[in-house]
């Protein structure tokens, strides 16, 4: 007598038959997992470069920052650009070659005997994690359900969190235990890895790319509202990693690194607890609520006497920030067709980099001028315009 074919169901569970049965789920962990190995190396450059700048290149203060801020500038270039080509060419083409790029910065590292060389490298890197970005949020949106996609989006950004949370902490220690050639190493082969990953998974059809003026445009109409948006609730984060510590000493306070710590982990158990949120309540109510929990818990770290009420802040907004950016990209994303999305996106995201590039030196004049506590109000009120912003979208789409 022939076995139940029930005992057989185990064998589906197997992670190559169930890549066979659900090849979506097995895309979507792929789009991750290339995208976190990116992050990784990213992240694990983060606290190794200044003390190289400073040491074996005998570099300044000033070249440091030079150094760690370079790759911001062919980031934010790169990202429409990116998504534009997403759009032409497919995500695989477009991530692959960005995982590359990057990992042609982290060769660079190895052979840069110069400060200069050095920028040159970290500017191959913007390149890089502008394209790996832009692709992977888009293939990650492509691969979702219709009513998933906020769920993918929020999703996909735990792989950067992910990677610039776990690879500042591997870059250290291997610089310590080995030097900063093996870091360097790490850099390099790990996007590297991404990129054999994403040369394997499943693209979903392209639809035919549009023509006409719209087609034209580096930035499409629907990126700019949602787009503002972000850059404004930045500047709360560059007030944040920039200020915090400085604020509370100026009051006395000590520990005000684990304030920031607080506020990533918000950021990223929001995620994983809020993620199906845009998707059931509407992406413009799930910004404007965002944006107010940003600006509240901002106000309640600028008026904070105590490290226990800087840390309830510092929750507040995370929880807030979480939700902005799936919330953000998932109205951009319902204002596009999905020939455009790549590039939509694409725009979107340099709004981030534009928001954190622009929102650290105006901290710093508000702190000249009015001092640490003002540095906070005003990214609440920033946060608030954001809330505004995202409302104002609702409105216009009921009216629509």
């Amino acid at each position: 007598m022939s076995a139940p074919r029930s005992i057989a169901t185990p064998q589906r569970l197997r992670p190559a038959a169930l890549a066979t049965r659900h090849p979506g789920i097995a895309a979507t962990a792929g789009v991750f997992l290339a995208a976190l190995l990116a992050f990784l190396a990213i992240g694990a450059a983060l606290p190794v470069l200044p003390g190289y700048v400073r040491g074996p290149l005998r570099g300044s203060d000033l070249d440091v920052g030079i150094v760690v801020g370079a790759f911001a500038i062919t980031a934010v270039i790169c990202r429409p650009l990116a998504g534009r080509e997403a759009d032409r060419r497919g995500r695989r083409i477009v991530l692959v070659g960005g995982a590359l790029a990057m990992a042609l910065g982290g060769a660079l590292y190895l052979l840069a005997g110069s400060v200069a060389a050095l920028v040159g490298a970290r500017l191959a890197v913007g390149v890089g994690e502008g394209a790996v970005y832009t692709a992977g949020a888009t293939w990650a949106v492509d691969l979702a359900p219709a009513d998933r996609r906020g769920l993918a989006l929020g999703l996909f950004g735990l792989s950067v969190w992910g990677g610039l949370s776990l690879g500042p902490l591997a870059g250290e220690l291997l610089r310590s235990a080995v030097g900063y050639d093996a870091v360097w190493a790490l850099t390099a082969l790990l996007p590297a890895a991404g990129a054999l990953i994403a040369l394997r998974l499943p693209e979903p059809l392209r639809p035919t790319a549009a023509g006409g003026q719209e087609a034209r445009r580096l930035v499409p109409r629907a990126a700019w509202r949602p787009g503002v948006a972000l850059a404004l609730a930045n500047v709360g984060y560059a007030a944040l990693a920039g200020f915090v510590v400085l604020h509370l000493r100026a009051r006395g306070i000590d520990g005000g690194a684990t304030v920031f710590t607080a506020f990533a982990l918000a950021v990223f158990a929001s995620r994983l607890v809020l993620s199906r949120v845009p998707d059931r309540a509407g992406a413009s109510p799930t910004a404007t609520a965002a944006g107010l929990l940003e600006a509240l818990g901002l106000l309640i770290v600028a008026l904070a006497t105590s490290l226990t009420v800087a840390l309830v802040g510092a929750v507040v907004i995370g929880i807030g920030f979480s939700m902005l950016f799936p919330s953000l990209a998932l109205m951009v994303v319902g204002g596009v067709g999905e020939d455009r999305r790549g590039s939509a996106l694409g725009a979107f995201t340099a709004f981030f980099d534009i928001g954190v590039g622009l929102g650290g030196p105006l901290a710093g004049i508000t702190a000249s001028l009015g001092g640490y506590p003002a540095v906070f109000v005003l990214a609440a009120a920033g946060a608030l315009c954001t809330a505004a912003l995202a409302a104002s979208g609702s409105r216009r789409g009921r009216l629509a």
